[in-house]
């Protein structure tokens, strides 16, 4: 949600809490359970940042999605610490080759363990101390910092577009209006309305709406 403040991709006027949780059930429980894929236009770049829920019940949502991006935020919690699903999604992370940025949240918190934390995710992720941002989403604190590393740490894709076009579905949703909106990853090639799609998988054929 700072994030999305911070790039101005919603005004501020229109901001509310927990913007990309969606579900009733995450705004009670201030989880994310469904992941929210969302694009952010920043300092002349596009980012593409997509959601994810931390709990180890959900690993198969985080692998899709892991398997999109170039960079993950690992977000530890100051009040908890390093959990199980902590070190099952940063060797998932670690597997696919992402560039890692660790990051420890809830500073502001009268819980928080920020010095302890910091220490154990910096040689969990094996980085120095000051390589681990700490900051508050709630009050905003250290975002802008994070936001900055995304942006100097994080490669660009690779892809090239005069090849065919290859694509991963990370995510999908039916739109009663729509049908299907699929989430891909293009790794090669552009697609465009009114094109045949093929899935390697199921070798079903599709048409692309838009």
């Amino acid at each position: 949600d700072r994030f999305l403040e911070l790039t101005g991709t919603i005004e501020k006027r229109k901001m509310k809490d927990q913007v990309l949780d969606q579900m009733d059930l995450e705004r009670e429980k201030g989880i994310t359970i469904k992941m929210q894929p969302v694009r952010m236009n920043f300092q002349g770049y596009a980012l593409n940042l997509i959601d994810t829920p931390g709990h180890v019940d959900f690993s198969y949502e985080v692998s899709r999605a892991l398997a999109a991006v170039e960079g993950a935020i690992l977000l530890v919690d100051a009040t908890k610490g390093v959990q199980a699903q902590t070190l099952a999604n940063l060797a998932l992370a670690k597997k696919q080759g992402l560039t890692i940025i660790p990051a420890v949240n809830k500073i502001d918190s009268p819980l928080a363990r920020t010095e302890e934390v910091a220490k154990e995710t910096a040689k969990l992720v094996g980085v120095a101390l000051e390589d681990v941002y700490l900051i508050s989403a709630k009050e905003g604190t250290g975002v802008a910092e994070l936001l900055y590393a995304l942006l100097k740490k994080v490669p660009a894709p690779q892809g090239k577009s005069e090849a065919s076009l290859r694509a991963l579905i990370f995510d999908s949703a039916y739109d009663p209006f729509r049908g299907v909106v699929a989430y891909v990853r293009i790794v090669d090639g552009r697609v465009a309305a009114q094109e045949k799609i093929s899935l390697l998988a199921t070798k079903a054929i599709g048409g692309v709406k838009e």
